[in-house]
């Protein structure tokens, strides 16, 4: 469940707030157990995630870095790239 969460520090641009709310939301999942709570936790299950969006916000507008902003298109480019090496994926432009 919690693969979708990804490292939102130090990106130019900054991460949205949808990045942060689907960060939150994967972390509360996690952490019930559970992707899609009954009607009788639903509300429990929210607010959950409204906390722990508005925890991730203050976390991110605190931390201080000197290492220059990383590049989305960059990182993305090297998470694909580990991810064909630890699956064996070939790359399609080198067919």
């Amino acid at each position: 469940m919690c693969r979708d969460i990804r490292v939102l520090h130090n990106f130019e641009p900054p991460a949205t707030g949808d990045e942060i709310e689907a960060a939150a939301l994967q972390y509360v999942r996690k952490v019930s157990g559970t992707t899609r709570p009954s009607a009788a936790n639903a509300e429990a299950f929210d607010e959950a995630v409204r906390a722990v969006t508005t925890a991730i916000r203050t976390l991110l507008d605190s931390l201080v870095t000197k290492a220059p902003p990383r590049d989305r298109e960059v990182e993305a480019a090297k998470a694909k790239a580990r991810a064909a090496e630890r699956y064996g994926i070939r790359a399609a432009a080198s067919d």
